[in-house]
This record gives C-alpha cells, structure tokens and sequence, in this order.
C-alpha cells in the first residue's frame, strides 16, 4: 500500500535526491526563479514553503541555526533567506511560491515548469 507516501523520490538514492532538493533551493533564493521539471520544481516548492515558515520568525540564533542545517552548502543563501525573503511573508499563512508550467522540453518531452516567488 501507498498510504500517506508524499515524497517524490525522483528516481535517486536519499542522500542524492536531499543534495539535489538543496542546491536547487539554493540557486532558488540566490536567483528568485528556478527552471527544471515539474516534479522536481513541486519538491523544491514543498522544501521552500518549510524553509520560509522557519525563516518568518526572524533573526535570532535558533531560527539561524535551523535555516544553516537545512542549507549547510550556502552560508549567504540562509542568510539571504532569512533577512530579505522571509520577512515579506510574515503576515501570508502560507503560499509562498507560485509554479508556472511551461510546456515540454523538446528534448525529451519532459514537462517543465518555473518556479517563483509570490
């Protein structure tokens, strides 16, 4: 049975897929949109939605210190995320991103989907 079985697990290992969800988070803040397939862009959505909750509750050491474990990689990334991304949405419940589908690739036909900021 697949009861209550919510991740994706994107046809890589754990510590894969846990390495890929972080760096694209990363390049996520860094850059304000991410551009991938949609499957990896709604598990980098849910990975988002967590980290922001964390962030909204400002900068102090505990909210630094959760922020740093989830992206170990990117000292600036969680700093960024939580001075300048995450004080915006301090009064919404939730929703912090928007997915916008765009097609197929033409490649592979994969569906692709951009990822962004609300």
């Amino acid at each position: 049975m697949k009861h209550q079985n919510g991740r994706r697990k994107l046809n890589l290992k754990p510590a894969h897929r846990k390495a890929l969800l972080r760096n694209q988070l990363i390049h996520f803040i860094k850059f304000g949109f991410l551009q991938t397939t949609k499957v990896r862009a709604k598990e980098v959505q849910r990975f988002a939605e967590k980290v922001v909750t964390i962030a909204r509750t400002g900068y102090d050491f505990n909210t630094i210190r959760r922020v740093k474990q989830i992206l170990p990689y990117d000292e600036a990334a969680a700093v960024k995320m939580i001075k300048e991304i995450a004080p915006k949405y301090v009064g919404r419940p939730g929703g912090y991103t928007r997915l916008i589908s765009l097609g197929q690739r033409e490649g592979d036909t994969a569906k692709v989907a951009r990822l962004e900021w609300v």
